[in-house]
């Protein structure tokens, strides 16, 4: 499965950054920030291209987690920069600056944010938007995102983070799985005061034009270096959690987050990660490793829990199935102690099913599209 501009049932819709006539007349004459990276497009060409061929005066871009170009590693330094194909400094809010600061925004009189999410808690681009919110708030910059499609807000599903677990991959008091476009989670962030001292941003979101969450809809490219197709972003979701184990998630391979392996694990289906683009030192390097390839695997409308379970089941070593990592993507403990205590997936389903009914009920006073 690779990634299309927009499937057949899509045809009619308009993301945010294609509704030029909606905020172009906002940015006339004011000096403009632009949040983004290689998901910023125009249909094939960048926001920030297209922003200067309309004589916009862009006079700075912030990228997140991968770079502006998306090319970095998951949780690789980014440093900051010059863009060549702009000649615009480019200040990289991964690492050390997750939040701009005002020396960084002096001069900046519009912020604009327009990036792919793929509807996942612990994906970082939310948690970049919270600080870009904060900092456009507490420097009184307004704030215009432009809205995309969420690939997977065709369900909610997970366990609510417990903010004692609050991370970079994870900020909220949300599901795994949201059900939300980055629109709508601006407006959550915003309505529910979750920024420092509850300090709200002045915000206008562009929305898109013939959106509906439960139509299927396939990325124009990829979003980061290891969501290679519509594939791996439906089962990220539920693959990710592998990142706070010792089971392989198929970085460093032609099928990142399409298949998952170690070792340790018993199959006839294997692989080997190696080192390379978007994957540096990648788990269980050069080692063959044994497991489930989900690259055929049927969409999924819900967090798949068998995964996880069925390869802590088998893994001889339990005490090292589990990193300290693990608890911060899960949101909590108690995903990790129901499954070393054996819990079933429908039991582990039951523990969070009445806090998600209120989020839901919370969320729906932000949603813009059904």
């Amino acid at each position: 499965m690779v990634f299309l501009h927009c499937s057949s049932a899509n045809e009619s819709l308009q993301v945010g950054a294609e509704r030029t006539a909606k905020y172009i007349p906002l940015l006339k004459d004011k000096a403009i920030g632009v949040v983004g990276n290689q998901s910023s497009l125009i249909g094939t060409t960048h926001l920030v291209d297209s922003l200067l061929s309309a004589k916009i005066q862009v006079v700075k871009v912030f990228s997140p987690e991968h770079g502006f170009r998306g090319t970095a590693d998951a949780g690789a330094h980014i440093e900051s920069g010059i863009d060549e194909q702009t000649g615009l400094p480019i200040i990289s809010l991964y690492g050390s600056n997750k939040k701009p600061s005002p020396s960084q925004l002096e001069g900046i009189e519009i912020l604009v944010f327009d990036i792919q999410d793929v509807g996942a808690r612990f994906y970082t681009y939310i948690s970049t938007m919270h600080y870009v919110m904060e900092s456009a708030a507490e420097n009184n910059i307004p704030l215009i995102v432009l809205d995309r499609p969420n690939p997977n807000g065709h369900y909610i599903d997970g366990p609510i983070l417990d903010t004692a677990y609050r991370s970079f991959v994870g900020m909220h008091p949300i599901p795994i799985v949201h059900g939300m476009t980055i629109g709508e989670y601006a407006k959550m962030i915003n309505g529910e005061k979750w920024l420092t001292d509850s300090v709200e941003c002045d915000l206008t979101v562009i929305p898109m034009f013939g959106y509906n969450k439960q139509i299927p809809y396939d990325l124009p490219l990829k979003p980061s270096p290891n969501l290679p197709n519509a594939q791996a972003v439906n089962l990220y979701p539920s693959l990710c959690l592998f990142e706070g184990t010792n089971i392989s998630v198929g970085r460093g391979t032609d099928l990142p987050f399409q298949h998952y392996g170690a070792p340790f694990l018993e199959s006839d289906y294997s692989f080997v990660p190696e080192s390379g683009a978007g994957a540096k030192y990648p788990k269980h390097e050069g080692e063959r490793c044994y497991g489930q390839d989900l690259s055929q695997f049927a969409l999924l409308s819900q967090l798949d829990l068998s995964f996880i379970i069925d390869a802590y089941n088998e893994c001889p070593e339990k005490e090292d199935f589990f990193n300290t990592f693990f608890d911060k993507l899960a949101g909590g403990n108690t995903l990790r102690l129901s499954i070393i205590d054996g819990k079933s997936e429908e039991e582990i389903r039951q523990s969070w099913s009445e806090e998600l009914l209120e989020f839901e009920q919370m969320r729906n006073t932000y949603i813009i599209y059904q």
